[in-house]
């Protein structure tokens, strides 16, 4: 009979052979797919490299960022001075305009004697006489009230044939745009003998003559508030045409409106 020898132990470990191996140490490289290992790589040295650019360009950013600050500071304290100068000058062009205003609005308030003459003789009746004229302080328009008119008013002094012709001066001088109707009032009115005309005598053939009895009249009135401006006709028509030149041409330059 046949008998089958087998020897088991060829198949342990310790009796297997180890490959020989040429040129001294083996490497095992992967095999397969190597994108992602390239990936990898790219990622590991650009990406520090990225950063370094990214950080050069934002360092760059940063001064150019600085300079542009520094130049809007200076812009900006440039423009702060100017705007100090021109409040300033602001400021002192308002004061010229409020001093200017001011000159204007007294010149404007003017009422010039001639004219409030020729008014005062184109107003009195043939029965009244002007014994005096004088500026007085302003009247007060009612008790704990300032006046209406700073400029003030005036006081006139006469005689008058009678009452009524009092009266009628009195009405007369109400119609004056020189003058504040509502502020025109008699004072005092009394009876007083006629004054002698100078070189006659009270006696005649030894007789003595009484003279006649007149009203003795005082009568006050507050200047008129109306801008001369306004006044402008009736300037004219007094004769003061010095004031209505001014007039018109501080009109033309548009210190005082038309």
């Amino acid at each position: 009979m046949y008998s089958l020898d087998v020897n088991f132990l060829k198949d342990r470990p310790a009796y297997q052979k180890k490959p020989e191996r040429k040129g001294g140490i083996g490497l095992n490289l992967p095999t397969g797919n190597l994108t992602p290992v390239y990936v990898g790589v790219a990622l590991g040295v650009g990406l520090p490299v990225l950063l370094g650019v990214g950080w050069w360009l934002l360092q760059g950013k940063i001064v150019e960022l600085e300079g542009q600050i520094a130049q809007l500071d200076q812009e900006n304290k440039r423009l702060d001075t100017e705007i100090g100068n021109l409040n300033k000058i602001k400021a002192e062009t308002n004061a010229v305009k409020g001093e200017t205003q001011a000159l204007v609005t007294v010149f404007d308030q003017i009422r010039p004697w001639s004219a409030m003459l020729q008014d005062l003789r184109d107003r009195i009746p043939a029965a009244v006489q002007i014994k005096n004229i004088r500026q007085i302080a302003p009247i007060p328009a009612a008790e704990g009230k300032p006046a209406s008119n700073p400029a003030g008013g005036l006081e006139i002094n006469g005689l008058a044939r009678s009452f009524n012709d009092v009266n009628d001066f009195l009405l007369s001088l109400q119609q004056s745009r020189f003058l504040k109707s509502t502020e025109s009032r008699i004072v005092t009115a009394t009876l007083v003998d006629a004054p002698l005309t100078p070189g006659v005598s009270q006696l005649t053939n030894g007789v003595t003559i009484k003279p006649p009895q007149v009203v003795e009249y005082t009568i006050q009135s507050s200047m008129s508030d109306v801008p001369a401006s306004e006044l402008i006709r009736e300037l004219e028509k007094k004769g003061t045409v010095g004031l209505v030149t001014r007039i018109r041409s501080m009109q033309q330059t548009g210190v005082i409106p038309k």
